[in-house]
């Protein structure tokens, strides 16, 4: 019984985007591993912009960072 656990950024990821993920993840599953798809979960975490870093800062301070 897989469970996956998406985490990204709240940046308005679309339900069909969602969407595809689940769908891409359990086909992932139940090619490698062979496993069900009728008991593989998916799910996908919105985290605010602000509770997310990359490199030891805030992902807007990282990414005005690296826009130069």
């Amino acid at each position: 019984m897989p469970y996956v656990n998406i985490k990204v950024t709240r940046e308005g990821v679309t339900p069909d985007q969602k969407a595809d993920l689940i769908r891409g993840v359990t086909d992932l599953l139940v090619k490698v591993l062979d496993k069900s798809p009728a008991t593989t979960f998916v799910v996908i975490d919105e985290v605010a912009l602000e509770n997310w870093g990359i490199g030891g800062l805030p992902v807007d301070q990282h990414r005005r960072d690296a826009a130069g």
